[in-house]
């Protein structure tokens, strides 16, 4: 399958791209080299080859959530700069 510089015209024009000639020829090249890399892949025989959704079979990429005990009242105020006992006090934002 080979695409046309005039079909690389059409598409940047409804993307609105201005492209000058050498670009649309040199994209027109690259396309068509794309094109031509899918055939020879579409020889192959994938027949005996399972469907995958990743190159790599990877398992377990995030752990487990587990409950774990938080910080106390007292220890998550100890590093505060400012705090009423109870609570952080802040600066009023608004």
């Amino acid at each position: 399958m080979k695409i046309s510089a005039a079909e690389v015209a059409h598409v940047a024009a409804l993307a609105r791209l201005r492209l000058s000639e050498e670009q649309t020829d040199k994209l027109t090249e690259q396309l068509n080299d794309i094109l031509a890399a899918m055939d020879r892949l579409n020889e192959l025989d994938t027949s005996g080859v399972p469907p995958t959704n990743h190159a790599l079979e990877l398992t377990g990429a995030m752990r487990p959530d587990k409950a774990v005990p938080g910080l106390d009242h007292q220890r998550a105020l100890a590093n505060a700069p400012a705090s009423d006992g109870q609570s952080l006090v802040v600066p009023k934002v608004i």
